[in-house]
């Protein structure tokens, strides 16, 4: 078995039904992975399962737990243990965002980003990252954003959250140094997904980007550097660009250059 392809590995992805979680399912079945996907959507997810299973010759298994319930990750773990099916690869893709000033939002909506993008995301870590270690090998990828490197005016709790994804998955791949277990992070920038569309921030500059990648080079992108053990990944010149730029100008500055981005057309 080479760590090339995934050779009758198992891996699980969330927020799989749509977007880049779609797009990885797609490119790691081509490669010959078995695959656990989770997502809100039954009908798409079923879809997509049904549609791999049978182009590939995989194993497929579908979960439709909603990771913004407490209990969701744990259903999503103990589904996959009842079934006997064993995570080689974490895919943690779930998320999403929600556009507006931080005190116009819903409490509710922003407690919910929050128990998705980063609970969810650090208990499934937990819970499958014992046995990768047990076994000396494994691959945990975490979808994080550009939104990572900077604070997000009108998006103040999505930008947040994904620079708690990029700082915990960077640290965690420091403490697993020496094991056969990997972390890596990936951070697109705006993407051709549903994204925007459910952040309603569809008339919002960036959501008018012209520079928007398609889900399948992002995908592609994060998939091979993850095998390759890579700790950061920001596919696209103009998204690695725009995540250094942070690093040379006054935090100040960075706050108005995004608030400039997010806001209204």
């Amino acid at each position: 078995m080479t760590e090339s392809t995934g050779s009758g590995r198992g891996a699980l992805i969330t927020g799989a039904s749509a977007g880049i979680g779609s797009a990885l399912a797609r490119r790691m079945a081509a490669d010959g992975w078995n695959l656990a996907l989770t997502a809100r959507n039954e009908a798409a997810l079923d879809l997509l399962a049904g549609e791999l299973r049978d182009r590939h010759g995989i194993q497929t298994l579908t979960t439709h737990h909603d990771l913004a319930d407490p209990d969701g990750p744990a259903q999503v773990a103990d589904s996959l243990a009842e079934a006997g099916f064993q995570v080689d690869f974490l895919v943690n893709n779930a998320g999403f965002g929600t556009w507006g000033k931080f005190s116009e939002q819903t409490l509710p909506s922003q407690l919910d980003m929050l128990r998705v993008n980063v609970l969810a995301l650090t208990e499934l870590t937990h819970r499958f990252l014992d046995a990768m270690l047990s076994r000396n090998w494994g691959r945990v990828l975490n979808v994080a954003s550009t939104a990572a490197f900077q604070p997000g005016p009108d998006m103040a709790v999505y930008f947040a959250s994904k620079a708690y994804v990029l700082h915990f998955s960077e640290a965690l791949r420091e403490e697993l140094a020496g094991t056969g277990v990997r972390v890596t992070t990936l951070c697109p920038g705006p993407t051709v997904t549903e994204f925007q569309e459910r952040a309603g921030m569809t008339e919002s500059r960036v959501g008018a980007n012209p520079l928007m990648m398609d889900a399948g080079p992002v995908a592609e992108a994060g998939y091979r550097r993850a095998l390759a053990g890579q700790a950061v990944v920001v596919p696209g010149i103009a998204n690695r660009v725009g995540s250094w730029l942070p690093r040379f100008v006054p935090r100040a500055v960075a706050r108005k250059a995004t608030a400039f981005v997010n806001s209204p057309r």
